[in-house]
């Protein structure tokens, strides 16, 4: 390719190193910089690597054995295939109700106590995560979590925070209990690394468990704020709002004059969503629209405001004859909080270009992001994954809009239609894996396609449902980062990295280059993807590995370094973007984004600490 035509003129300089050095680069500031979502960065990355040539399309076979892998090989990596298979297996927990019915446990059982509410609601979630993916498991929780916060008088910017590092620290307990522990396990493999056990992580994840839990419930939580959400900032009065439709008579009034001059100047608490001519939706400012006959007005009425002006007998009901309050047809509106998903088809796009209320028949009131609350402009304020949306509508709207997976509702707790035989089976698929996985019956890829299968097979979860329930960009983000990965280590930059590395801490004993790749991962994984960090740093950590000098020998044990990758890729808690069970609270809890670091920085060192401590003692380096 280009680097084969360019290198001749260049014999001294190899530029395969040098391109991996400048995509390694680019990579990292696409990161920081957000140019695009992760997983288009990282697929750039492996076309890159494609077009300059410094990865053949498939492997180069001489003597009947690969001398060169191709980029099509990081395609076969069990990694990704075993983490879109525990999609699977997650889903069908959650279609299934499995999840709603420990959900629903919680309401009965937290009491009003907050200290009580967060180790009971701790404690399941972190039971969950361990096994299920944590997304959906927050997903879940947190409308009931808000729900219990409404009943018992509790602040919600108390609870969620904890909600999410609960998930996130159950995650550690297993090997399946992070995407980012399946991608690090799997491309170790590939260098020669043993694979690890379903339960090998599960002790140092039990000792983090214990230490988080003791940190949140004594010192973590006098440091969350005490801060009202989006819904408490709103008026409550707008509760009792109708929404209807009017049509202008000739003779009226309103006509000739803009409605600021008339119509709310008599009825300030109408709110005019949409004025109609000739069927027509007028894109001109209220203070500047001028009304005439025949035109069709959508309002917002407000308690009073309603009554008062159906009685104007310049305005009737479409389709009415008369002003009688039996033929008045209305529709009740209702208020909803909820969150911008990851893969909702709004990010990137504002409400104008959407057509929210045009095509969704919602009306949104306020934008809640980064502790701000955002009431003007709202049409020009583009979207982004976790932004707050405060919305009225009908509920089949809501409905609708859910069933597209583009917002988390965070004012309903929805009563699934919970099918006992199925979450028998459920439960039982997933029992499954998890004996098959701690027995090593088949392999974790194997046993995971099976259970993913088997969800299916039941009906546990539809085909479509599976497919659905997959998060397709974290698998292409893995894909891509495993092509530079594959593109570092066989050009030669990897190694001459580690070089760079052990020349700077060659003198180190081993249990201090130990706790700075702890530090290096989990401070890269708060600012960029885990999973990119993850597969990026796996390689280079087992040839830091294997360069180290200790005892009078070169070359130490990998896999203390390989499970510091593990722990400190998966435990995020410094900032609301490093995970996405972090991003999702942000908005729900209206949170700042100082209120990560706050409490999270110090649970991020005191694990730090103990990793640096533990690692050693549980996989000696000899």
């Amino acid at each position: 390719m280009i680097i084969d035509w360019i290198q001749p003129l260049v014999p001294d300089f190899n530029l395969t190193i040098a391109a991996v050095y400048g995509i390694l680069i680019l990579v990292i500031l696409g990161f920081f910089r957000e140019w695009a979502a992760p997983d288009v960065v990282a697929l750039s990355a492996l076309g890159l690597l494609m077009l300059l040539g410094v990865l053949p399309l498939n492997d180069v076979i001489e003597n009947g054995k690969a001398i060169e892998r191709g980029i099509l090989s990081v395609f076969s990596n069990g990694a990704p295939i075993t983490v879109a298979c525990m999609f699977v297996l997650s889903a069908g927990l959650e279609r299934t109700g499995v999840i709603d019915v420990m959900g629903k446990f919680f309401s009965r059982v937290a009491g009003k106590s907050e200290l009580r509410v967060l180790l009971v609601m701790m404690t399941m979630v972190a039971l969950l995560s361990a096994f299920v993916n944590n997304t959906p498991i927050v997903v879940v929780f947190l409308p009931i979590v808000l729900a219990h916060a409404r009943a018992t008088g509790l602040r919600a910017s108390k609870l969620l925070i904890p909600l999410s590092f609960a998930s996130i620290l159950g995650g550690t307990c297993t090997l399946t209990g992070t995407s980012t522990t399946l991608i690090i396990d799997g491309v170790a493999q590939e260098y020669g690394q043993r694979a690890f056990g379903m339960f090998e992580v599960t002790q140092l994840g039990i000792v983090y468990l214990l230490v988080g839990f003791v940190y949140i419930l004594f010192i973590g939580r006098k440091l969350l704020p005490s801060r009202s959400s989006l819904s408490e900032l709103i008026d409550p009065d707008l509760t009792r709002e109708v929404l209807t439709q009017f049509q202008v008579e000739p003779g009226s009034p309103l006509v000739g004059k803009t409605l600021v001059e008339s119509l709310l100047k008599t009825y300030p608490k109408a709110r005019v969503l949409e004025v109609r001519r000739r069927g027509r939706s007028l894109d001109v400012p209220i203070d500047e629209l001028v009304i005439f006959e025949k035109d069709k007005l959508l309002l917002i009425l407000h308690g009073q405001a309603f009554k008062e002006l159906r009685k104007d007998p310049g305005v009737t009901f479409e389709g009415q004859n008369d002003l009688q309050i039996t033929q008045v047809e209305t529709r009740e509106l209702k208020l909803i909080e909820g969150i911008i998903g990851p893969r909702s088809q709004m990010v990137g796009k504002t409400l104008k270009e959407i057509g929210f209320r045009r095509n969704h028949g919602i009306n949104v009131l306020a934008i809640h992001r980064q502790g701000v609350n955002l009431h003007d402009t709202l049409n020009k304020v583009r979207l982004a994954f976790g932004d707050t949306l405060f919305m009225e509508g009908e509920p089949e709207t809501f409905r609708r809009l859910q069933e597209q997976k583009d917002f988390v509702s965070l004012s309903e707790t929805p009563e699934p239609l919970v099918d006992k035989k199925k979450v028998r089976l459920g439960v039982g698929i997933a029992l499954a894996f998890i004996i098959g996985a701690t027995f090593d019956l088949l392999g974790i890829p194997a046993l995971a396609i099976l259970a993913a299968l088997a969800m299916i097979l039941t009906r546990c979860v539809t085909a479509q449902q599976a497919y659905e329930s997959i998060q397709w960009n974290i698998l292409f983000l893995i894909f891509g980062m495993l092509a530079l990965g594959l593109a570092m280590d066989q050009s030669g930059a990897a190694q001459q990295l580690v070089g760079g590395i052990m020349s700077l801490c060659g003198d180190f004993s081993p249990f201090v280059i130990l706790a700075i790749v702890y530090l290096l991962s989990s401070t890269l994984t708060e600012l960029i993807s885990n999973n990119a960090v993850a597969a990026l740093l796996t390689p280079i950590v087992i040839g830091i590995a294997e360069k180290i000098s200790w005892q009078g020998e070169i070359g130490v044990d990998a896999r203390p370094f390989i499970v510091a990758l593990i722990f400190g890729c998966s435990a995020s808690f410094a900032t609301p973007i490093g995970y996405q069970t972090n991003t999702y609270v942000y908005g729900a809890g209206g949170y700042k984004f100082t209120d990560f670091p706050r409490i999270g920085v110090p649970l991020n060192l005191v694990l730090w600490v103990v990793a640096s401590l533990l690692i050693p003692l549980l996989w000696p380096f000899r």
